[in-house]
């Protein structure tokens, strides 16, 4: 009976671990940040938008300052992409690098061609063309000369092609793998129309603005009774920006705890996925469902409300003038007017 229960509780347990492992998904808590870039570089690219914790119910505290803070996004599909490509070629004599290199290009934009990507959409930067050296060594009677000579030459390009669709990446990738070319450098993306993108975000966030201030007057406020105080920020963040890795998750075989033979662990394999910002602080955001990396275009405006001081209305000062007259009368009865000075 105590076997039977032990059983029961190891099979309910490994259930549970794969339940968890299922539900948690094949990453790593702990993942680096990294760019989808082939370059030789310690940092990576930063992410903008770290996984954040649940936040705790604020408490509020009532004041007299209003606030308006209003954030939208829009996840915008590239118009123009570009691929970038570096090729590194030696060869025994400079004509003979740069004529191998040719051989190489032109096959490359002869296969890209048959695609639909004319030789327009395809431009060379050349990086380097340096020659190679190796020692000789010169024997004489009573000593060694180590000489460098020239033995080779080493030239560098890069290819820039220029695409309008994510379907023509992979034609690019085969044909430039059919001439051996596979250092992907990174991929950029380029919006055309980014200044309508900042207009319709500005629109939305002005309708926002006016929705929350008919808030306040609902409650009581009179807008037109507050200074205000404005701050604003818009920004552009790409796809190679929000690359980042994970290993994927493997479990140690119960059979070789059965059979008691030693443990190999296999190597786990480092992946990447695209995390782009979450919604979870916007308040407008626009084409929210994303299929593939997009552009995320963001702006940001804060207005602060604090109540007019209160101007003092100063009592008008009435001054009375008093004429001081006395009058004479003469016996005779006639009446002389004389002016009474008081001082």
């Amino acid at each position: 009976m105590k076997n039977t229960f032990n059983l029961g509780l190891v099979a309910l347990l490994i259930f549970s671990i794969n339940l968890g492992a299922q539900h948690r998904g094949n990453y790593n808590e702990i993942t680096d940040d990294i760019s989808r870039q082939n370059i030789l570089s310690s940092g990576n690219a930063k992410i903008y938008n770290p996984t954040a914790q649940h936040p705790i119910q604020n408490t509020l505290y009532p004041s007299n300052v209003l606030t308006v803070d209003v954030k939208a996004l829009q996840n915008a599909s590239a118009t123009t992409y570009t691929a970038i490509f570096n090729v590194a070629q030696i060869g025994p004599s400079a004509e003979a690098t740069n004529q191998l290199m040719k051989e190489r290009i032109d096959s490359i934009k002869e296969r890209l061609n048959e695609k639909g990507i004319t030789q327009n959409s395809i431009v060379i930067d050349v990086i380097s063309f340096t020659p190679m050296y190796e020692v000789e060594v010169t024997k004489k009677l009573f000593s060694k000369t180590y000489t460098e000579v020239p033995k080779g030459f080493e030239l560098q390009q890069n290819i820039h092609i220029q695409f309008t669709k994510t379907n023509q990446f992979e034609a690019i990738l085969e044909a430039c793998a059919q001439s051996e070319v596979y250092n992907l450098v990174k991929v950029d993306y380029y919006i055309e129309n980014i200044q309508e993108v900042y207009k319709n975000l500005q629109d939305e966030l002005l309708k926002l603005i006016e929705e929350k201030k008919a808030y306040y007057e609902v409650l009581g406020f009179d807008m037109s009774d507050y200074n205000v105080a404005i701050a604003d920020d818009k920004y552009c963040y790409f796809p190679k920006d929000f690359y980042r890795s994970y290993q994927a998750y493997n479990s140690i075989s119960i059979e070789a705890l059965d059979r008691q033979k030693g443990v190999t662990t296999a190597k786990k394999q480092t992946s990447y996925y695209y995390q782009p910002l979450t919604y979870e602080t916007y308040d407008v955001v626009i084409n929210a469902s994303i299929l593939e990396p997009v552009v995320q275009i963001g702006m940001h405006i804060k207005l602060a409300f604090t109540p007019k001081p209160k101007v003092k209305k100063e009592t008008p000062t009435v001054e009375t003038k008093i004429d001081h007259k006395y009058y004479v009368i003469s016996p005779n009865g006639t009446i002389d007017v004389k002016e009474l000075k008081t001082k």
